[in-house]
């Protein structure tokens, strides 16, 4: 098939690379990327700045006792997995100065505890135990009593721990990346699907449509508007988790393993088929009506059903139940819901196929009913064109061409 001197995928790809080239040079995307990145990154930091300073303690010891109670509290410490550094100090003046100036954590002079504002329960537990200990023994000496074998009757190892769920640690990890990633989706799948509307409308209001179909097909035409937008929306979905997962790595929130990244490859590739899906849906309905103010009335049933998956892969994704393990074969709702029941093993490698092969042909019967909608009504103008009537047209158009 060809038209004015283009074939079908040569007129798909220039329109593609119009849309695309047109859209990613616009400056409001530009700053909603750096504004989407900046967030990226500041949820990602301040988790790990406000959690990463409150494992670690510095500690001062002061008086007679101060080398037995470091020694102490530091294997106190070990047994209890806190992390405690003993740093010296001088005098109680230096250690007053280094607790107001955030060097100390706490000081230990004469039976008490110094700290500047609080103390945090770990370090209360290591340094109340340490303390006890060495009063103990002190007393035990006194008594007459060898404190070296009360020690060495009372060193009982701790009782090991047997843990039922190994992947436990790991299985909310995946489902905080799945979590993220269906926030990202929803909001990609909304931006993109809104342009690919908007542009519809816009080319026909502005009467740009008749000049393109004179020279494209109109099949073409709407195939290379959603796969140029949707090409743009797969980098910046790229460029977000990329560096979404580089700045987890390196501040320590995550290990870069496959069963991390796997969640995330999903979401990229739900983003493929569920844009595909509402787009074409998206476009269908904006061909209907010439005027940007009519575009939000014709393309509620579809923001609404997007909303509805969004919600259900919040709320029933992230506990599994019948209710979202059969709509994860459905689409559009396997597009959200399938990333986060794989990311809490409620769904295998194999469902995943089988849902994607489900989606993949709901895509292509999707596809022809939105390229006879957008045939039959894009060249429409005036007021709101039916579901019928853009039907209509195209069986009429088809049965002159006959």
């Amino acid at each position: 098939m060809s038209t004015g001197g283009f074939t079908f995928w040569s007129a798909v790809r220039l329109v593609a690379r119009r849309e695309f080239t047109e859209r990613i040079r616009d400056r409001g995307f530009q700053v909603s990327v750096g504004v989407m990145l900046a967030i990226l990154l500041a949820s990602v930091a301040i988790p790990a700045v406000i959690g990463g300073g409150s494992d670690k303690y510095d500690v001062a010891f002061l008086g007679p006792q101060q080398t037995q109670l470091a020694q102490t509290a530091e294997r106190t410490a070990t047994l209890l997995d806190v992390d405690i550094r003993v740093k010296p100090v001088a005098d109680r003046a230096a250690a007053d100065k280094a607790l107001r100036d955030g060097k100390l954590d706490a000081v230990v002079d004469q039976g008490r505890i110094v700290v500047d504002s609080g103390l945090k329960d770990p370090l209360a537990a290591v340094l109340q135990s340490a303390w006890a200990t060495v009063e103990r023994d002190g007393r035990l000496t006194a008594q007459g009593i060898d404190p070296g074998a009360v020690n060495q009757a009372s060193a009982i190892q701790p009782m090991p721990k047997t843990t039922l769920d190994p992947d436990a640690d790991q299985r909310d990890a995946r489902r905080g990346i799945a979590f993220v990633g269906t926030l990202v989706l929803y909001g990609m799948l909304m931006l993109f699907c809104m342009w690919v509307a908007s542009g519809v409308v816009e080319e026909k209001s502005s009467r740009i449509v008749e000049i393109l179909l004179a020279t494209v097909p109109a099949k073409a035409l709407l195939t290379g508007k959603i796969i140029g937008i949707g090409l743009l929306g797969l980098l910046q979905m790229l460029v977000t988790a990329v560096v979404g997962l580089a700045a987890a790595s390196a501040t320590g929130t995550i290990e870069l393993t496959g069963d991390m990244v796997y969640p995330v490859a999903l979401v990229l590739l739900w983003f493929v088929v569920g844009y595909a899906i509402y787009a074409c849906m998206f476009a269908a309905a904006a061909a209907r009506v010439s005027r940007q103010e009519d575009l939000q009335n014709v393309i509620t049933p579809m923001t609404t059903l997007l909303i509805a998956s969004f919600l259900m892969a919040v709320f029933l994704g992230q506990n599994g139940g019948t209710a979202a393990t059969v709509l994860a074969y459905v689409p559009p709702f396997s597009a959200m819901l399938q990333p986060v029941l794989t990311a809490a093993d409620e769904v295998s490698v194999v469902e995943n196929l089988a849902a994607l092969a489900i989606a993949l042909v709901a895509l292509v019967l999707l596809v022809r009913l939105a390229a006879r909608m957008y045939e039959g009504a894009v060249l429409r103008m005036g007021g709101k064109v039916t579901v019928k009537e853009a039907l209509g047209a195209t069986r009429g158009s088809t049965a002159r061409k006959g």
